[in-house]
Parts: C-alpha cells; structure tokens; sequence
C-alpha cells in the first residue's frame, strides 16, 4: 500500500490551518477591543443635535442644543435625533469595516 493513502486529505496541514486561525481569533479579538474604544460623532440640524458612538456601534452620548429646546417642538426634535442617531451607526458601521475588513480577507474559504 502506498506510504500515507489512509491519511486523511489536508491532515498535514491541519496544524497550519489550525495555528492560522488562532492568529486570525486573536486579531479579531483586538480589532474587537480596538472598535470598543474608538468613538464616531454625527450631527443634524446644523449641529444641534449631536450623537456620539462606538465603534461596536453602543451609543455614548445624546447631546441637544439648549436653544433647540426654547422651541419645544418634539417632532422636530425626534427628527433631528432619530437622523443623528442614523447617521452616527453609518459611520460606526463604516469603522468597523474599516478595521475588520482586512482580517475578513484573511479568512480561509
């Protein structure tokens, strides 16, 4: 019988493929800690409303301009946050992706 024909195909590599993914999981995790840490910001209504984010996309800080509220117009209120808050998880997402892209590639398919 012909020197290795039991073994199972790739089993050689399998300690590479298994180091290379424990390299690939601690790069995940510190990309992870790294998004936890970094903070995004989006404004609307000319700055009146400001939201301030994660990059793990967790929600900081709501920041409203006293003289918006002199007004007292809720809906418009609402608008402004609900646009900020959008905006703000955009650019979160787009952190993201900026830092877990690469290792993305490095994923073996």
């Amino acid at each position: 019988m012909a020197k290795g024909f039991n073994r199972p195909p790739g089993a050689g590599g399998q300690s590479g493929m298994m180091q290379q993914m424990q390299r690939l999981q601690q790069q995940m995790a510190e990309a992870q800690e790294k998004l936890a840490e970094e903070t995004v910001s989006a404004t609307s209504g000319g700055g009146a409303v400001k939201v301030t984010m994660t990059g793990d996309q967790k929600c900081q800080s709501v920041e409203i301009a006293p003289e918006l509220l002199k007004d007292a117009d809720a809906e418009m209120l609402q608008d402004l946050i609900l646009t900020a808050v959008n905006l703000a998880l955009d650019k979160s997402r787009e952190l993201q992706q900026e830092v877990m892209g690469p290792l993305a590639g490095g994923l073996p398919f």
